[in-house]
């Protein structure tokens, strides 16, 4: 069953419908809330939200009219959007060390340590250019996908996502040369530089 199927199926109340609807789209749900909130509580509170309000709006539900990865992303990116405005995250002490008891503790920590650094980069971006950053390299959103859920035209995404990436590479500038080493950060687009 498609996605817009599933919708028809659970605006006439069949329970199975939303549990295919949730098991379809809730990793992207949570990756994205988790990256813009920085905090795995309160993205789940988000997905679970965002979830209630599709099943809620399902019988409005309108097939063709939007793609309903695109607007579970949209109501997840607001319901963040709406957090951020009211509270702002305390960060993390940068000299907090986790404990592992993993094989090779050092390159293990070096990796935590970096991660910590990029991700505490990316929460100090302007709310909607980590919005851009987070649709856009981490859930691989097309600009008119990042567009369509930030209610933006496609240069404002293009937009957002410059200023972003320069605000990024400023901040990140001490650990620029070893950023652009690892594969698995993704803060360049693929046809992109962040030399710009």
């Amino acid at each position: 069953m498609d996605d817009d199927a599933l919708m028809r199926a659970l605006a006439s109340g069949a329970p199975e419908a939303g549990r295919v609807l949730v098991e379809s789209h809730l990793a992207h749900v949570l990756a994205v809330a988790r990256r813009m909130l920085g905090d795995q509580a309160e993205a789940e509170d988000v997905a679970q939200d965002t979830f209630m309000r599709a099943w809620k709006a399902a019988k409005r539900w309108e097939p063709g009219r939007a793609k309903v990865s695109t607007w579970l992303h949209r109501i997840a990116m607001n319901q963040c959007l709406d957090r951020l405005r009211k509270k702002r995250p305390e960060p993390l002490d940068p000299d907090f060390d986790a404990a592992s008891d993993d094989p090779d503790p050092e390159v293990q920590l070096q990796q935590q340590q970096m991660a910590k650094r990029v991700d505490s980069a990316i929460q100090s971006l302007p709310d909607r250019q980590r919005a851009a950053i987070v649709l856009s390299h981490y859930q691989g959103l097309s600009n008119p996908e990042a567009a369509e859920i930030l209610a933006v035209s496609v240069d404002a995404v293009e937009s957002l996502l410059s200023r972003g990436r320069r605000a990024l590479k400023q901040s990140l500038r001490p650990e620029w040369s070893e950023l652009k080493g690892e594969t698995d950060l993704a803060l360049a687009a693929p046809s992109e530089s962040m030399n710009e």
